[in-house]
């Protein structure tokens, strides 16, 4: 039988910082590839053959997104059902269903047929008919005066909202990653 030397490595307590290191390196490139994609990221919504057009600005006060397409409304046969974000549906308040916007959005909906507007909150999913950017409320839609003709061409704007609880965590997160890096060097 023969015998194999296997040589085995007994990391002392001054090799630690080595690997400090490299893991805190490790930590800032994965931090990093995940705000880079999350800049990256498409908000192009609805399915194949959907001709919107989309803008996202990142200043204060300016559209974070923008949006022109085909709107259409829901109502009567939702009534009282539960929406995407677990409310009950009531096509008496000014909600919308939008296929990728966070729930709870506001967004100003403005007919471009008309130049009539509307505030909206997004509270739903949908809409599932290809080529429509946005499923109105029936109370939204009598406010474009939408409801009789059933759809409209529209601008969807998104302005930035404060943030949230979590985004502030992340924040804080970011801060704390910042200053144990500087520690390990």
């Amino acid at each position: 039988m023969a015998h194999q030397t296997i040589n085995h490595y007994n990391a002392s307590p001054g090799d630690a910082m080595p690997i400090r290191k490299w893991l805190a390196g490790i930590s800032q490139l994965t931090l990093l590839g995940a705000l880079l994609a999350s800049g990256c990221t498409s908000e192009q919504s609805g399915g194949q053959g959907n001709q919107a057009q989309q803008e996202k600005h990142s200043s204060a006060g300016k559209p974070v997104h923008k949006e022109v397409g085909e709107a259409s409304w829901y109502g009567p046969g939702f009534q009282g059902q539960e929406t995407a974000n677990g409310e009950t549906f009531d096509q008496k308040d000014m909600t919308a269903a939008h296929p990728s916007l966070p729930m709870g959005t506001k967004a100003q909906v403005t007919n471009l047929e008309n130049g009539k507007k509307v505030e909206v909150r997004i509270n739903d999913r949908g809409p599932f008919i290809e080529n429509r950017v946005i499923d109105l409320s029936g109370a939204a839609a009598n406010k474009l005066d939408m409801k009789k003709d059933g759809t409209s061409q529209v601008k969807i704007e998104t302005k930035a909202v404060k943030k949230t609880r979590a985004a502030r965590k992340f924040a804080k997160t970011k801060t704390a990653l910042t200053q144990s890096r500087s520690k390990a060097k």
